[in-house]
């Protein structure tokens, strides 16, 4: 029953409302924008290398990290197999999309979060709840936020990641699908918690510096994957748009269809207008908040452009068909299995055993950020660690769940996010153009943009940009 009313939920959400907010709302921002998401390519770059003038605060670099961190995870190979084997080839193609498009959205939210960050006792904090609160004097809508936010993430996500870490292992002999799940799951709540605890401080370092280096290596051998299946290619790219392009198809059956599958799973891997990566965003200590915007876009191409185009072509060209009974882990391992033998399954394990991991412990820290709004402080100790034994039970339960469930409970949470900060952000996208326009005016003057409030006319009080 309650898979069922999730089910109708997503159907309303995705069916239209999320689609139109989601394209409308990128295009509109990207002409705004005059295609800041291509034609400032190398500003991203640059961007990134930015270093706090004191060195003492977090870095551009270190706030794309933490958001990369969340969105780099068992969406972009989970995520990916499923959409392929539910929606078809053409799901990629609107995965693509949703990326090119969102990246504009991702811009802006960002951006907004660094005009309107808030001075701490540890450097800077902000997000969404911020700029509503201090531009649309709307304390309610941002409480309700950030209540989505801490559902999200410390629920529907935190949940689905532990339940895609375990399928990994069905194809292992020693499974039991009775058993295996739990224990698994009891592993992962275990060592996520004595992270939180402050004892993992050693397997954070370490998992931190091994997830770049995997992620090169997961790319690398999707790259090798394809390439050893090159002849497939031209099929391949003929197929994704003779999917994505078959309207009667789609239409037919549009719940099912490959453009719902791409927007789902596309927005669920690069979560670009949700309005998650704002709130790392705005730790970031930047000259110019057009900075930060720039890095949060090459985020979402460094997601879904990258690195669920890796995973898909990389299951794409492998030969395996693609079917409902293979969705998720096993048409990824069935792939790699037809191109690298016993390797492949070892392979995929090892990257989401990292992918996801990483991607538990971000999830948690906009959970903390949640926390910390609607006190209206840091959280003490005890309620944190209160937090963190709870968001460890959620991981140990949501591994042993339904799949359908918990990608459904996810959509349906991420949904409710996006609902708000697109509407939001479209009102109050004015001035993350006007901060546009004076990074641009400077930069084609020759000059290292230094952003003042007073230049682009802000009627709001801020923390930051007064001097």
């Amino acid at each position: 029953m309650l898979e069922n009313i999730v089910n109708a939920v997503n159907d309303a959400l995705y069916g239209y409302i999320l689609i139109i907010l989601l394209v409308l709302g990128g295009l509109y921002f990207t002409v705004r924008s005059r295609f800041a998401q291509f034609r400032l390519l190398g500003a991203q770059f640059k961007s990134v290398t930015e270093k706090p003038k004191d060195g003492k605060g977090v870095s551009s670099f270190q706030a794309l990290m933490v958001s990369t961190a969340s969105r780099v995870g068992t969406g972009n190979i989970i995520g990916v197999s499923t959409a392929i084997c539910l929606g078809g080839f053409g799901s990629v193609f609107w995965m693509w999309v949703i990326a090119l498009v969102g990246a504009a959205s991702a811009f802006v939210e960002s951006t907004l979060a660094q005009i309107y960050k808030k001075k701490g006792p540890e450097g800077s904090y902000g997000g969404p709840a911020y700029y509503i609160e201090a531009a649309l004097k709307c304390k309610p809508l941002a409480m309700i936020f950030v209540v989505c936010l801490i559902l999200t993430y410390g629920v529907g996500f935190n949940m689905l990641a532990s339940y895609n870490l375990q399928s990994t292992f069905a194809g292992y002999s020693f499974y039991n699908a009775s058993v295996t799940p739990w224990i698994i799951g009891g592993v992962i709540a275990i060592l996520v918690g004595f992270c939180l605890m402050g004892g993992g401080k050693g397997i954070i370092r370490v998992t931190t510096l091994l997830v770049p280096v995997m992620g090169v290596a997961y790319v690398l051998v999707a790259l090798v994957i394809t390439l050893l299946n090159v002849t497939a290619l031209p099929s391949i790219f003929a197929q994704i748009f003779t999917e994505a392009f078959d309207f009667p198809a789609i239409f037919g059956g549009f719940s099912g269809s490959c453009i719902i599958y791409g927007v789902k799973r596309g927005l669920f891997s690069n979560e670009a207008g949700v309005g998650s990566a704002p709130n790392a965003s705005a730790s970031a200590e930047v000259k110019h908040p057009v900075q930060q915007g720039l890095v949060q876009v090459l985020s979402v191409f460094i997601d879904t452009i990258l690195i669920c185009s890796a995973t898909a072509f990389m299951c794409m060209a492998s030969g395996v068909a693609p079917s409902a009974e293979l969705s998720g882990a096993p048409y990824i391992q069935a792939a790699l299995s037809s191109t690298l033998g016993v390797f492949g399954p070892i392979f995929i394990t090892v990257a989401m055993i990292l992918f996801a991991f990483t991607t538990l412990l971000g999830n948690l820290y906009y959970v903390e950020q949640g926390f910390s709004y609607l006190l209206g402080r840091v959280p003490s100790k005890t309620f944190l660690r209160i937090s963190y034994v709870i968001a460890s039970l959620l991981i140990f339960v949501g591994a042993g769940l339904s799949a359908d469930l918990l990608w459904g409970v996810s959509d349906v949470m991420m949904g409710a996010m996006t609902l708000i900060n697109i509407p939001v952000i479209v009102i109050l996208g004015k001035y993350a153009m006007r901060a546009l326009k004076d990074y641009d005016r400077q930069r084609k003057a020759g000059k290292d943009p230094v952003f003042h409030a007073k230049d682009i006319g802000l009627p709001h009080e801020t923390d930051y940009w007064n001097d």
